[in-house]
């Protein structure tokens, strides 16, 4: 069964499967027994609900995005406990990660987002096809963080895959500056998706760390969380090579761009020298001196237009026996 009422979600546990719980009015979220409840923009009347049925106050969306460690991991009045979390968003147009905030009392974990996230998805079909899948709520949160990273991981094998077709085109042929210009643009792209990816990696990170530190879960929870956070020590060594392979095809890029311009440098550098000859004749026959022997002679003009040319041909000739003039 779905739940439609303004975006509230409750899940119950059914032999053992997330079973979603129709929620559209305040005595539908009273009377159901859910071991999870999640909250999609929470409007003020559904702020209510929270408070008259569960005794919670959801957190303003400022209040979500406070990065202060001691704002992000702490024990309420009521003896709730506050965990914030980031989660990775990625499609082809954009990547940003969102901040979940999550409650864990008596039992249920509340839930409090901005939008849908393919982790939250994963996380129900998983747990309606798999018998327990999650048997409380502290298994729902550990899932969810292991999904994060699960999704991570898939993100980072995307780049690895975009990074052989730069290495390709960097490694492959001669590259032109058109080239080398789209090149940069994306391994730009790719060096700030994999930036996001860490940053990621190390909240979640911190937030499995304040689970275990707490004491709050069973020995298979624990077991669960620090396969996680070998997972993700694994993922940080992925993601430091990513970075030294991005920087390597960087400077491997901006090495042709300079070559290619060294290349059009020398070739003006080889013509402003193979031009000087002409300009130094032609300099000193525009002299402006009376006794000049070739002034009144009837073959100076072609005489000095052939030594000119000639000055200019032997320069040529020696650059090209020294092979300069070669790209």
């Amino acid at each position: 069964m779905v739940i439609v009422r303004a975006m509230i979600t409750a899940f119950e546990l059914n032999h053992g499967r997330l079973q979603q719980v129709t929620v559209e009015s305040l005595e539908d979220l009273q009377h159901c027994h859910p071991v999870w409840v999640d909250f999609e923009s929470p409007t003020e009347e559904e702020r209510d609900w929270a408070k008259s049925t569960f005794e919670i106050d959801l957190p303003e969306e400022d209040e979500v995005d406070d990065i202060e460690a001691s704002a992000r991991f702490f024990e309420g009045e009521n003896g709730e406990l506050h965990i914030r979390s980031d989660f990775f968003q990625h499609s082809d147009e954009d990547s940003d990660t969102m901040r979940v905030a999550f409650i864990l009392k008596g039992g249920i974990l509340f839930s409090i987002r901005r939008d849908e996230l393919a982790q939250f998805r994963l996380l129900r079909l998983r747990a309606r096809r798999q018998p327990y899948y999650v048997r409380d709520e502290k298994d729902v949160l550990l899932q969810l963080l292991d999904i994060d990273v699960e999704y991570s991981a898939d993100i980072i094998e995307g780049i690895y895959d975009r990074l052989d077709k730069f290495s390709k085109q960097v490694l492959g042929s001669e590259m032109s500056d058109d080239t080398a210009g789209i090149v940069l643009s994306g391994i730009a792209v790719e060096e700030d998706l994999n930036g996001r990816i860490r940053r990621n990696l190390m909240d979640t990170r911190r937030a499995v760390s304040f689970l275990m530190r707490i004491k709050l879960l069973n020995e298979q929870q624990n077991d669960e969380g620090r396969q996680i956070l070998r997972d993700i020590d694994s993922l940080d060594g992925h993601t430091g090579f990513v970075f030294d392979k991005l920087n390597f095809l960087m400077d491997a890029t901006v090495g042709f761009i300079n070559i290619n311009q060294n290349k059009i440098i020398k070739i003006f550098s080889v013509a402003s020298v193979a031009m000087l000859p002409p300009t130094l004749i032609a300099s000193i026959y525009g002299m402006n001196f009376r006794f000049m022997p070739e002034v009144d002679w009837e073959y100076g003009y072609p005489f000095s237009l052939t030594l000119m040319a000639v000055s200019v041909a032997i320069p040529f000739w020696y650059f090209h026996k020294k092979g300069w003039l070669k790209k």
